[in-house]
């Protein structure tokens, strides 16, 4: 079984009746002249390939049902609450995304319609990933700073460059890292103030441990560890779990750069 995972970028101008399609699908499809609301809806849809055409789905068919179907519900929506002076929350946009899983899902009978997943600006995501979504998946992102160097005192230096090249430097190098943190809530709790709890706990528990500083000099953890992405995962997970409240922890991911990352979860019983 396959799963096909498409992105559609819209924008939406709460300010104007005005609605301009656009050309631009890689930009955004409708589009807006000035100040607007940029989102990025994910579809993700099961399914056998068609084994005429190797496809799930012709991702055309996507960009069409969203934009047909899902598109002027989010802009209905969005625009009236503007027009009313209301505030749009996580929960509203869970009722939306529940109303665009109906009709996404309606316009491929044949497909089975696994995630949505609404892409609020670069740093902000939720998914659902039911009709009924009593269960909300969030992430969001974190920037960090820190030094390392990777070696290991079992080898000698010849051992530690051919394993770890530059970075075995002796006096270490810089990353950028980012800290991408993904937790289930139930919807009921999505507006009661959970979220700036989450963001202090991440801060306390974990950020101020790692960032601006010599992971091997600075953090205990890196005292006999090396400070690899992969073990910065595990160490964010370990710092965080049972820690965030109100929402469960699902997934913590550490990305050194824009080609490299590692994620971390906790695995199951039965894998």
């Amino acid at each position: 079984m396959h799963t096909l995972s498409r992105q559609v970028r819209f924008s939406i101008d709460p300010f104007s009746a005005e609605r301009k399609m656009g050309y631009n699908s890689y930009a955004s499809k409708p589009c807006v002249e000035g100040l607007g609301l940029y989102l990025a809806l994910w579809v993700d849809l099961e399914s056998r390939l068609n084994p005429d055409t190797g496809f799930v789905v012709n991702v055309s068919e996507i960009d069409k049902i969203v934009r047909q179907k899902a598109i002027p519900i989010f802009t209905q929506e969005i625009s009236d609450a503007y027009i009313q002076q209301k505030t749009v929350s996580l929960s509203n946009l869970v009722s939306i995304l529940k109303c665009c899983w109906k009709e996404i899902q309606q316009g491929f009978q044949a497909k089975k319609l696994t995630r949505l997943c609404l892409e609020l600006n670069p740093f902000n995501t939720i998914s659902i990933h039911t009709e009924d979504a009593g269960m909300l998946t969030y992430t969001e992102k974190f920037e960090f700073a820190a030094m390392h160097r990777l070696w290991n005192e079992k080898f000698d230096a010849a051992k530690n460059t051919e394993l770890f090249g530059k970075c075995a430097n002796p006096a270490g190098h810089g990353h950028n890292y980012v800290l991408e943190v993904q937790v289930q809530c139930q919807t009921p709790l999505l507006d009661t103030g959970w979220k700036e709890d989450y963001q202090k706990v991440i801060k306390e528990e974990f950020l101020d441990s790692v960032d601006h500083k010599n992971l091997n000099e600075d953090v205990p953890e890196f005292q006999s560890l090396n400070p690899t992405v992969e073990n910065l995962s595990f160490l964010a997970w370990k710092k965080l779990a049972g820690k965030l409240k109100r929402v469960k922890l699902v997934k913590v991911t550490v990305w050194e750069n824009d080609r490299t990352f590692c994620s971390f979860t906790m695995p199951s019983e039965s894998d």
